[in-house]
């Protein structure tokens, strides 16, 4: 099941179960918020090109990010791959933008990256989650873009600035609640040129091992957002540049940036 956060003639969002095919979706109402109020179909449907989709889900507390999560991608940022754990940091939930958003690249950096992303959107509250019972907390996955201030995160030593900057993760189009995430495609295309091609099953650390390492650290909470990471590829963003993160079974991720 698809379900998307959107808007219709500048109402308040409003979530929505996506159906039809591509080219030819329709978003059916549903009451209230899915991550409370479970999927409770109004019956109203709106046409796909009728509404403005907005990222699914603003999580109220967090979006835990993981770096270094392919071996690929750790070689070419000259980092290791052999953790004996994840490598975790937090973007604020300011850094959210949704599909089609116009993303402003920070005034602070000249050497902003893309990094396209699984992203796993938490369903109920939990702590300490064993990897074997992490697919009965989790509420789907979603794409998402981790932006990332490279010239910041080199200076810094804290990544809060480098990853958290306003507009630093967009996520969407939807959230898929059926995924098997354990060998799925992630890709990146700068224009029209492919720059990022992974599998997660080529992840270090996999989907369970991070959502229960994560919620040995913290708390997580219905909404919370945790980025697996990216594969190799990545490279600098410049003013006027569209960039499409993609995740096989779920959908494409779509922004432009500006100065």
């Amino acid at each position: 099941m698809r379900i998307a956060r959107f808007v219709v003639d500048g109402q308040d969002p409003v979530y929505g179960v996506v159906e039809g095919e591509e080219g030819a979706e329709s978003l059916t109402q549903i009451v209230g918020d899915p991550f409370y109020q479970g999927i409770q179909p109004t019956g109203t449907v709106h046409r796909m090109e009728d509404v403005r989709l907005l990222a699914p889900v603003i999580p109220r507390s967090k979006v835990i990010g993981i770096g270094s999560n392919y071996a690929d991608h750790a070689q070419e940022m000259g980092k290791e791959s052999q953790r004996p754990s994840p490598l975790m940091f937090l973007k604020p939930n300011t850094s959210v933008a949704g599909p089609g958003d116009p993303i402003t690249l920070p005034s602070f950096s000249e050497e902003v990256s893309f990094e396209a992303e699984l992203a796993v959107v938490i369903g109920r509250i939990c702590k300490d989650v064993p990897p074997e019972r992490v697919p009965e907390v989790v509420f789907g996955y979603t794409v998402a873009n981790d932006l990332t201030a490279r010239d910041a995160q080199r200076t810094d030593g804290q990544w809060a600035r480098a990853k958290g900057f306003d507009g630093a993760c967009p996520l969407g189009p939807w959230i898929e609640t059926e995924l098997d995430p354990d060998d799925v495609r992630v890709t990146g295309e700068l224009g029209d040129e492919l720059r990022q091609d992974g599998q997660t099953s080529d992840m270090v650390f996999s989907v369970q091992e991070i959502v229960s390492f994560a919620s040995s650290a913290f708390t997580l909470l219905p909404g919370d957002v945790i980025l697996t990471g990216t594969p190799a590829g990545v490279g600098l963003l410049e003013e006027g540049d569209t960039f499409t993160a993609a995740v096989e079974g779920i959908g494409d991720l779509t922004n432009t940036f500006r100065r």
